[in-house]
């Protein structure tokens, strides 16, 4: 099933992060793709405040990946443009991540795409004039 939505509005972007929140209530693994600076790590902030976490959510661009504690139990986002093979994802131990039963939030997921399980939702966001263009796909 796929739903598009238009976010240039903070009210637009709320309907995102409560669609994705129900998603995320069966699907723990989601991926956001898009060009840099379409509006991955900004959407993922939103849907962060969503779900309750309280510390503040920044792009693991260097750690590769950031836990948040929030309502529904441990956050785990990542970010994976600067990986430069797969191997970098097993030395993390990212198999304890994404098979947690908890939310992995996963930015340039096409950066490993056979480690990323088959059960996930994807995010694509697309940006042009002020406006955003997002297409979930579960």
């Amino acid at each position: 099933m796929t739903k598009e939505f238009q976010a240039s509005t903070v009210s637009e972007l709320n309907s995102v992060c409560q669609y994705l929140r129900q998603l995320s209530e069966t699907e723990k693994i989601i991926l956001f793709s898009g060009e840099m600076g379409a509006g991955k790590t900004t959407l993922i902030k939103e849907f962060c405040l969503h779900l309750g976490v309280s510390d503040e959510v920044s792009s693991p661009t260097f750690s590769l990946v950031n836990e948040y504690q929030s309502e529904v139990g441990p956050v785990y986002h990542f970010d994976l443009y600067r990986i430069r093979s797969e191997e970098e994802l097993y030395d993390i131990g990212y198999e304890d991540y994404f098979f947690s039963g908890y939310l992995c939030l996963v930015e340039w997921p096409e950066m490993a795409v056979s480690l990323i399980p088959n059960k996930h939702i994807s995010v694509a966001i697309k940006a042009w004039n002020n406006r955003r263009k997002i297409i979930i796909t579960e």
